[in-house]
């Protein structure tokens, strides 16, 4: 009996009209963003290919012709990728769960803009767009077999008893790319946004909470630790607050909800997140915009970036719940992230060693995992920038840092955690220029993203831009001041170079990182600076005993890290005022010497 994989290969390819069908049938679907930039993405590539130009189909026709942008449009402009990146991902979950069952599959290969189209299965097409409440969540496992793929599903239904339907398919095998999929965690959060309610007010409100649930589905996938799917087949019926509350369980832990309200010219947002499995409001906040003031786009994009700041972020929402609460299936690959931040935050040489095995161990289970890629790039330079935990390996640790944030970044070019990773081993490798060009690419990418904001800020003030570094980092840690103390000493020393020392003094305690000892040597500096001798004279002690090695070659120490010489003549003129004395070389250099020529602590 023929299987409907081998009946589909006998038949003629698609015709256009079916094609067009298909698209159709897509952007149709409310799971879909067809109304946006999503659908016009789709029906241009598909309009080009199917009149035999696909060949025309670049990124520089495609920024001109579908999102305005001007003659003088550059590559430096990442729209088209990210917007590929977007299209690439939301067919993926189309063809998951609404379009499981339809004809034909529509694929854009990472690395080019033309689509193929091919027969899904024998069947006959359907008349109208295969959608509704009723529409499975799907748990994928891709084993690919004699050139088949077996997919298995599973979706909770409607209604309290949660009906389990299982339902398997033959599809042929997608051209062999990086699976965007396996840039998540695996047992990772799952976050499901329910669009957001429409709670009185006219059409206003109706056109603000579709425009926001949209918004929202555009900055929270950039976040990739965290795995993100709309659902718009939901039936929800008000509560007796007259909110409404999501009743279809997803399978995903986490349910982002809300609504808005416009009253005369006054617009109102709520948001909480929610687990699924308790119902219990995690977090749950207001915002209040004045259309008079400012246009209804640009507060829903204001709103959406701070709700996804606030949840998704590292050391956000939904980070701290798993770190205090892990699933009770546990996290798998994903805790050695916690690990990572939690590592970041306490900079202590111990952690050091168990995250690094612990993410070797991660990407060696799940080499697609670019996240964890990108993470194992930036432990590897600690061995060399903090001197934690060396090995004495044939490359060097810069070496093998940038070999890891270039496979993360391979893996995923849109992960801004691997371009963030790649930005600082590039830093380190000495080619500042390219970091930071790097960092621009990342921060378009994911311009919420906090972790990174603070860390190119780092990069551009130590570059010698420490009056943008110095706002930037602000601005990080003014929408997340949980944070790591990392980012606060680093914004500490950039007020120290700026001469803003009672600043520089407050952040410096903030940073609080005992265990590392540069936090030592920017606090005794700072110290010194502002005339307190015994505070200076307990922080340079401390440091010596920790981080004596520093002084050694102090030269090409700051040349790594400092780009510009009166920069590195400031920081040996505040070393020396703190009572440290650089060496001119390797010899003699025992950290009891160094800290028993300072006086008593």
């Amino acid at each position: 009996m023929q299987t409907p994989m081998q009946a589909a290969k006998e038949r003629a390819p698609p015709s256009a009209e079916d094609v067009r069908a298909q698209v159709q049938r897509i952007v149709a679907d409310p799971t879909f963003p067809g109304a946006g930039r999503c659908g016009a993405f789709l029906r241009y590539v598909t309009e080009e290919t199917l009149a035999g130009r696909g060949k025309r189909i670049k990124g520089y026709t495609i920024a001109t012709e579908v999102f305005g942008r001007g003659e003088d449009f550059s590559q430096d402009d990442p729209v088209v990728r990210i917007e590929a990146g977007r299209l690439r991902r939301a067919l993926e979950l189309y063809y998951l769960a609404a379009g499981n069952a339809d004809p034909i599959r529509i694929d854009i290969a990472k690395g080019g803009y033309v689509p193929t189209f091919s027969w899904l299965s024998a069947a006959v097409p359907p008349e109208a767009p295969a959608s509704g409440p009723q529409a499975p969540e799907i748990a994928v496992e891709r084993t690919r077999r004699r050139g088949r793929i077996a997919v298995s599903a599973s979706s909770a239904a409607l209604g309290a008893a949660g009906i389990a339907v299982a339902l398997a398919w033959w599809i042929a095998p997608p051209p062999m790319t990086n699976d965007p999929v396996g840039s998540f965690a695996p047992g990772g959060p799952t976050l499901v946004v329910a669009p957001f309610s429409d709670l009185g007010g006219g059409p206003e409100a109706a056109l603000y909470a579709a425009g926001l649930t949209d918004e929202l589905l555009t900055a929270l996938p950039r976040f990739k630790e965290l795995k993100v799917f709309g659902r718009d087949s939901f039936a929800p019926p008000p509560d007796a607050s007259g909110d409404r509350v999501p009743v279809v369980e997803t399978g995903a832990r986490f349910i982002l909800a809300g609504g808005v309200r416009v009253a005369g010219r006054q617009v109102r947002v709520t948001a909480r997140l929610m687990e699924t499995a308790s119902r219990a409001i995690l977090w749950s906040t207001t915002y209040d915009g004045d259309l008079d003031a400012r246009s209804l786009f640009s507060i829903q994009k204001e709103v959406a970036d701070k709700v996804a700041t606030a949840i998704a972020q590292p050391y956000g929402i939904i980070a701290r719940t798993d770190t205090a609460q892990p699933p009770p299936d546990g996290l798998g690959a994903y805790a050695c992230t916690l690990r990572f931040y939690a590592y970041r935050s306490d900079l202590g040489a111990a952690q050091h060693a168990d995250v690094r095995s612990c993410l070797e161990d991660a990407v060696a289970r799940s080499p697609g995992y670019a996240t964890a890629w990108a993470m194992l790039s930036m432990v590897y330079l600690d061995e060399d920038r903090f001197r934690y935990n060396r090995r004495s390996d044939a490359l060097t640790a810069v070496d093998r840092a940038l070999q890891a944030a270039k496979r993360a970044v391979e893996l995923d070019p849109e992960n801004a955690r691997g371009l963030q990773a790649l930005m600082t081993a590039l830093f380190f490798y000495r080619q500042p220029q390219e970091s930071l060009r790097v960092g621009e690419r990342a921060l378009a990418v994911n311009p919420n993203d906090t972790e990174l904001l603070s860390e190119f800020g780092s990069r551009l003030a130590l570059s010698g831009q420490w009056e943008r570094g110095a706002a930037i980092m602000e601005e990080a840690l003014s929408r997340n001041p949980n944070a790591s103390g990392y980012s606060w000493g680093a914004l500490a020393l950039a007020n120290y170079m700026l001469g803003n020392y009672e600043k520089a003094a407050s952040e410096i305690q903030r940073a609080d990182i005992q265990k590392f000892p540069l936090f030592h040597v920017v606090a005794a500096i700072i110290h010194a600076e502002r005339g307190m001798t015994e505070e200076a004279r307990r922080e340079s002690r401390a440091f010596a005993l920790m981080g004596s090695d520093y002084l050694v070659n102090l030269t090409t120490e700051l040349e790594t890290r400092l780009g510009r010489p009166q920069d590195r003549a400031r920081i040996l003129a505040g070393l020396r005022k703190a009572g440290l004395e650089p060496r001119d070389g390797p010899d003699e250099q025992p950290s009891s010497t160094v800290a028993d020529s300072l006086p008593p602590g």
